[in-house]
């Protein structure tokens, strides 16, 4: 069931900015502008469950601030070690001039996260 929590102003949120909204259920979410798309990720690191929203973003994915896991902004898929699970994204939609993210929406990319995990996916990669 749909669980919309308005973020913030689209013209709040600068290119490479980030944002972060509290849900009850789902937690810190975390919304990232990349030039004029938006992402929404749990704000916490799968690896050591550091802050995302303190990491530094890289074109479309952001470095966790720990241990400089890297995370692809549109499936929440871990790019880099140590980190080797996921993370949770959400929807996130422009409605008008605020930017607005489903917290209760499941997560658009799970399928292509358990391929992945199994070695299907684009991006899948082997811990070594």
């Amino acid at each position: 069931m749909p669980r919309l929590l308005d973020v913030c102003g689209v013209a709040d949120l600068p290119d490479e900015g980030s944002a972060v909204v509290t849900d009850p259920v789902a937690g810190r979410i975390v919304i990232f502008r990349v030039a004029e798309e938006y992402f929404g990720l749990q704000d916490r690191c799968s690896h050591q469950e550091a802050r995302l929203s303190d990491g530094f973003l890289d074109g479309c994915a952001v470095e966790c601030p720990l241990h400089a896991s890297l995370f692809d902004l549109r499936t929440g898929l871990p790019e880099m070690l140590p980190a080797t699970e996921p993370v949770r994204t959400y929807p996130v939609h422009v409605a008008g001039d605020r930017i607005v993210v489903d917290a209760g929406a499941p997560s658009p990319d799970t399928a292509h996260v358990g391929a992945a995990q199994n070695g299907a996916g684009p991006r899948a990669f082997s811990p070594t």
